[in-house]
């Protein structure tokens, strides 16, 4: 347990109405697991007032100030992905900017002990005198630098598969936003990591100090999931989850699928997800093998529990992912991974259920699957539990909080005994 409540700003992605997952669930998870500690925190949103989880509404230890922003869906502003894409950018910045007299005022009232920027990187509603005042922790859950670099490097697969001005604007938007947080990430006092792969990127692209960073990955909603007593598939099933969209490996998903049919490997290969909203790929799943491949196309993050009980193994390619929920919650599930090295989730990870390869290496990856559904095949019941009982090691939401609040009290703590040792001088 902590040794104080610590007062908290909490600042960026807030929780959505449903416990659906995704990154508005990692914050539901981390607001309840940090105020469950004891912290008491302030959740500025930027957006209109919704319901919330009973969790979260019941406990008195968490206070919602809600912003004003009107963006809604099917508007003149959002009818494509790419204008929803940059005006919602600019809706919650806007929104961020109205809030920056309420936590000012706040501050005043009774003084915070952290400012805890969640998911973005860079922030408008921390007012300069709060700055200087207040310790800024920043944990980001991805990086615009690590999307534009894949976005350029993959341009003829973009081209390919959307309009070129989708891609022209893709990157104007996403290189600004490389040099806005190149300037704000220095801003931190502490940056929470998701992984070391992510830090590394971190720390070399915007030259972050590594010294002032800290590993801690994300939770999940364990109780979201529960591994299956059912008998591997006739064929078994090779999952691929998530957005069908640049830096995910979706050609080298594509091309293990071709391998996987010619050796007569008997696996049928499901992949689910829809584009993101300034990259599509789905044209490149034109090419899949009919008679052992499927593209089921987006689900409603209420069904990926179900999904994921069907399932034998998780296919993970990225060549860029900072963490990857989905490869924790297909651990949660029971359900061993196949992943790429740039994949965050698998650091840790006991090798019984995780097989690590390299990005693009497609004859890698049809190996690894090979081996791994072997591994299933064998036994089946200790393979499901060995990823289940690694899940709740590494991800149960209580374990990630208690890291993240030791990890905010060794700051203060640092911060104080400089502040000591300045004065003594």
């Amino acid at each position: 347990m902590p040794t104080r409540s610590l007062r908290i700003a909490w600042l960026g992605v807030g929780p959505s109405a449903r416990e659906s997952g995704g990154v508005p669930g990692v914050a539901s998870d981390l607001l309840h697991g940090l105020a469950s500690l004891g912290h008491r925190i302030d959740c500025f949103s930027p957006a209109p007032e919704h319901a919330l989880p009973e969790r979260l509404a019941a406990n008195e230890n968490l206070t919602f100030i809600w912003g004003t922003s009107g963006w809604r869906w099917d508007r003149w502003y959002s009818r494509t992905k790419i204008a929803a894409f940059g005006s919602g950018l600019l809706a919650r910045g806007l929104g961020s900017l109205r809030l920056r007299r309420v936590l000012a005022r706040r501050h005043r009232q009774e003084p915070y002990d952290v400012i805890y920027q969640f998911s973005n990187i860079e922030t408008l509603a921390v007012p300069a005198g709060v700055a200087r005042e207040v310790p800024l922790v920043i944990h980001p859950e991805t990086h615009s630098a690590g999307e534009l670099r894949f976005l350029i490097s993959e341009r003829r697969l973009s081209l390919r598969c959307q309009p070129v001005h989708t891609f022209v604007i893709a990157v104007t938007i996403m290189s600004l936003r490389a040099l806005v947080q190149r300037v704000k990430i220095r801003q931190a006092s502490l940056l929470v990591c998701i992984s070391g792969v992510f830090r590394s990127h971190l720390v070399k692209d915007y030259g972050f100090p590594a010294e002032a960073t800290v590993v801690i990955p994300n939770p999940v909603r364990l109780e979201r999931f529960s591994p299956s007593d059912r008998e591997p598939g006739e064929p078994p099933i090779v999952l691929v989850l998530g957005r069908i969209a640049v830096r995910k490996g979706i050609e080298d998903v594509v091309a293990a699928a071709h391998m996987l049919s010619e050796r007569n490997l008997d696996v049928k290969l499901r992949i689910v997800g829809g584009p993101g909203l300034w990259s599509d790929y789905t044209k490149l799943l034109e090419d899949l093998p009919q008679e052992s491949s499927e593209y089921a196309g987006r689900i409603p993050p209420s069904e990926i529990p179900e999904e994921l009980e069907r399932a034998d193994l998780l296919l993970q390619v990225s060549k860029y992912e900072p963490f990857a929920l989905t490869v924790a919650e297909a651990l949660a599930a029971g359900v061993p991974v196949v992943a790429s090295s740039e994949v965050g989730a698998i650091e840790g990870v006991d090798s019984g259920v995780v097989i690590e390869v390299a990005p693009s290496d497609v004859e890698g990856i049809v190996a690894a699957i090979a081996a791994m559904l072997e591994r299933v095949k064998a036994n089946p019941s200790a393979t499901r539990s060995l990823a289940r009982a690694e899940a709740e090691r590494l991800f149960a939401p209580e374990v990630v909080s208690r890291g993240i609040s030791a990890a905010l009290e060794q700051l203060l703590a640092t911060r104080s005994g400089a502040g000591k040792r300045h004065r003594a001088s």
